[in-house]
């Protein structure tokens, strides 16, 4: 029997800068490594040798995914063992809301700056600034589409009903909290459902949903109150003491698009772009804020004005993954001096030393 993979971000490219919950997915972890060093490659390759071995064992896994890189991990977590690998370094922080007595930093740098060539040591302070910069603009880009997506979400706010808009999540509070946990020990993960990526938006809401009985899809348009429901579905998870999996926007790091409690079978969530899902197997229901609470006509009522903020936030969206995939490029060229210089058999002997430990906590 093989245990499953759970992939999530836990850190992104917001509107806000770059935001992370890794704390709390570590939180409660007794072995942790926060790897560091100069080459992000290094550090991928070791967890993806990690996930490697692990991956098929009868263990489950939570593979967390790189918002820079979405195909590659930036760490791993065996919470069964209580085990944890994550790249620390910049701009990513770990350790700020809780450490574990027995979290460690791994140096994989054994290569100094000293020994690189002038012109090596030039190339990257400029290809840092450069890729600092590219990064910068994003945030910007993506602070831009915020405060262009408010003015999107005013006209239906303006139009809302929102004692309805009540009415429906306590009909949907009723149906899905039909007993309190037993359980003293209430757990609360925060994630991200997606992020923008230098490919563009990406999210692993199959991967994430898979295996519950129900799923609700949060449909609507800007400002109609998905996440208003959702966080009211995590006040009443906390009052009844659910595990939680709270997932924030990519986007917008202060507002939500997914609450999962396993311990029901459910999952609710944002179903609109660019995570827009529609039923597709048995316990799938749809629930349309704007169908349900909205005042009737307003799409058509300000039409053109919703196309002309449309057309805006795209703009920044582009804007944003096209300086996010020249971060990327720049990141690449880094990688490219790095390699050269790096001691590659430290990685198996750190491979190794690591396996170890994790086998013996198997053992325990």
């Amino acid at each position: 029997m093989s245990g499953n993979v759970l992939r999530y971000f836990a850190g992104g490219n917001t509107a806000k800068g770059f935001s992370h919950l890794y704390d709390s997915n570590l939180r409660g972890l007794n072995r942790v490594f926060i790897l560091s060093g100069k080459s992000s490659l290094e550090k991928k390759i070791l967890i993806h040798k990690l996930m490697n071995e692990w991956i098929g064992k009868n263990v489950n896994l939570e593979a967390l995914h790189s918002p820079n890189d979405p195909d590659s991990l930036e760490g791993l977590i065996i919470r069964e063992l209580g085990f944890g690998i994550v790249d620390g370094d910049f701009p990513r922080e770990i350790g700020k809301e809780f450490v574990g007595d027995r979290w460690e930093t791994v140096d994989l740098d054994v290569m100094s700056l000293s020994s690189l060539e002038v012109a090596a040591k030039k190339d990257i302070a400029q290809l840092t600034e450069k890729r600092g910069r590219a990064l910068e603009n994003a945030y910007q880009s993506y602070a831009a589409g915020l405060r262009v997506h408010d003015k999107w979400e005013k006209l239906y706010i303006d139009r809302m009903d929102f004692l309805k808009a009540d009415e429906v999540t306590n009909r949907l509070v009723t149906k899905l909290f039909l007993k309190d946990s037993p359980r003293q020990d209430r757990t609360t993960k925060r994630r991200f459902l997606g992020a923008a990526t230098p490919k563009g938006p990406v999210d692993f809401v199959d991967n994430i949903t898979s295996g519950l009985e129900a799923r609700y899809f949060l449909k609507g348009r800007a400002g109609t109150g998905k996440s208003t429901v959702l966080k009211k579905l995590v006040m009443e998870a906390e009052k009844r003491g659910y595990n939680l999996e709270i997932y924030h926007c990519g986007f917008d790091p202060a507002s939500l698009d997914m609450v999962v409690v396993r311990e029901l079978g459910w999952a609710v969530f944002d179903s609109t772009q660019p995570h827009e899902y529609f039923p597709s197997r048995r316990g799938d229901e749809v629930i349309d804020m704007y169908e349900l609470a909205v005042a009737p006509g307003t799409d058509e009522l300000y039409a053109n004005e919703i196309a002309e903020i449309e057309g805006q936030y795209r703009e920044q969206m582009d804007a944003g993954k096209n300086y996010l995939a020249e971060a990327k490029r720049i990141n690449d060229r880094l990688e490219s001096i790095y390699q050269d210089k790096l001691e590659h058999s430290l990685i198996d002997e750190i491979f190794y030393d690591i396996e170890k430990e994790i086998k013996l906590l198997a053992k325990d």
